[in-house]
């Protein structure tokens, strides 16, 4: 991986960490991989568990992100 390709892919973990999780920058820094895959792991449903959006959500989502 290239240092370009690492930098986008390290911004966009690093905000969506901050989103998702709440983490500040320097928490995000001071995470290790295994720190931040344990901590998706956690947020993943169990096999079985996710369900598909129903036609409200679909329709907001729509709304919300008219771009696709």
């Amino acid at each position: 991986m290239n240092a370009a390709c690492f930098t986008a892919v390290a911004v966009r973990l690093a905000g969506l960490a901050g989103l998702r999780l709440g983490w500040s920058p320097d928490a995000f820094w001071r995470a290790t991989p295994a720190d931040l895959a344990a901590v998706v792991a956690a947020l993943r449903p169990a096999a079985g568990e996710a369900t598909p959006p129903d036609p409200a959500t679909i329709a907001r989502l729509k709304e919300v992100h008219p771009d696709g």
